[in-house]
């Protein structure tokens, strides 16, 4: 039986560019996805605002783009998604996405917009764990996604709920509607079942994840952003999870959505059966991060699992949960981000090498796009014909 693969490289930020494009090719991109589909890049916005470590990177992006464009993938689409406490369209143009949509002609689509795709009934081929019980007049996807490629981009960071949150959790905000919160109690096992719908509905599956600034603290948006310099990529969802977990510090098969995954056998979570390839070095490295506590993550623990999770279909099906919701905006929104986090990011792009690569997208677009997309036209031509 074949090992699931991940890479992880050392990156710079004079160096990421290239640095992707390698990465895409000893991960064995070009394996992984069908050269004849569509191919989704599925960015994440955990927060709307710049938080360093919290959201896809441009550079992420646009080296993701180059990657792709240089091994004969041209009909690329980026999908948004929405969420009850984050706005897509401030995302993108505060995370500096909007430069390379542009600089390389990267069509957006939303999937909250009717124009842009429409929510169709799926009947999974697996047994779900619990998408079924949870949606019980049928589960619903976008019709968009079926029969495309799919590369997610999701960065190194802790989540409140689930640890970790890489890959796997990227399938979320794609794959359900903004009612998602239905399915926090169960978030473990909902996980799961998004990676076997995805398996069936997708030819080819990917990730690249973000490991230059990685998130830790209690994540996905009140982080403590450290610089890491690495990236990873892996067609094994379950893998690259389990690597950078095994990075950040945390047992991968102590983690319940991995774990569980692995059983099914929807990937491989033990780092013992992974084969590592770049820079092996590195993905020994062990970072030693906390989730931590704080409100929200308290918050959090008692709508969704804690002595009120018996009132829970009271709270999400009703009015009332808006309540949560509002919580969560001001906490975050009107308390974090104009007191706290906007020093930090303020901090991160003074005094680090990739704070000052992110003025140069956000001042001028980046300096290296144009060129990089120019010198890429070539090899992309060749890898067609």
């Amino acid at each position: 039986m074949t090992k699931s693969k991940v890479a992880v490289l050392r990156t710079t930020p004079n160096t990421v560019l290239q640095d992707h494009q390698r990465l895409f090719e000893i991960a064995g991109g070009r394996q992984a996805l069908d050269p004849g589909a569509t191919t989704i890049l599925k960015d994440n916005i955990s927060w709307h605002f710049p938080m360093p470590s919290a959201n896809s990177t441009p550079w992420q992006l646009e080296g993701t783009i180059l990657a792709l464009r240089n091994n004969g993938y041209n009909d690329l689409v980026c999908v948004q998604n929405q969420t009850v406490v984050t706005n897509a369209y401030k995302g993108e143009d505060l995370n500096r996405y909007v430069p390379v949509f542009k600089a390389y002609d990267i069509p957006v689509k939303f999937n909250f917009e009717p124009e842009d795709m429409a929510w169709v009934e799926y009947k999974p081929k697996a047994r779900m764990n619990v998408l079924d019980q949870i949606y019980p007049g049928g589960i619903y996807i976008p019709d968009y996604f079926i029969g495309k490629n799919i590369v997610h981009l999701p960065t190194v960071k802790c989540h409140i709920y689930t640890t970790t949150t890489g890959a796997m959790k990227n399938a979320f905000g794609g794959l359900l509607n903004k009612n998602r919160h239905y399915t926090h109690s169960h978030i473990h096992e909902t996980l799961v079942d998004l990676l076997a719908i995805q398996k069936e509905i997708h030819p080819g599956v990917f990730a690249i994840m973000d490991g230059t600034t990685a998130g830790n603290g209690t994540g996905p948006r009140v982080l403590k952003p450290e610089v890491k310099n690495v990236i990873l990529a892996s067609d094994d969802q379950v893998a690259i999870d389990a690597v950078s977990a095994k990075m950040m510090g945390f047992d991968p098969m102590s983690i319940k959505y991995m774990r569980m995954a692995h059983d099914q056998g929807l990937g491989c979570a033990d780092p013992r059966e992974i084969e590592i390839v770049g820079d092996v070095d590195a993905a020994q490295e062990n970072w030693r991060f906390e989730v931590g506590h704080n409100l929200h993550q308290f918050m959090g623990w008692l709508t969704w699992f804690g002595p009120t999770k018996v009132l829970q279909k009271l709270i999400t099906h009703t009015f009332i949960v808006y309540i949560p919701i509002l919580f969560s905006e001001a906490y975050h929104d009107w308390g974090h981000w104009p007191f706290k986090e906007r020093f930090v990011y303020d901090e991160w792009m003074k005094t680090t090498g990739w704070g000052k690569l992110w003025q140069e997208y956000g001042e001028k677009g980046h300096v290296g796009m144009q060129a990089a997309a120019q010198a890429a036209l070539p090899s992309a031509q060749q890898a067609i014909d």
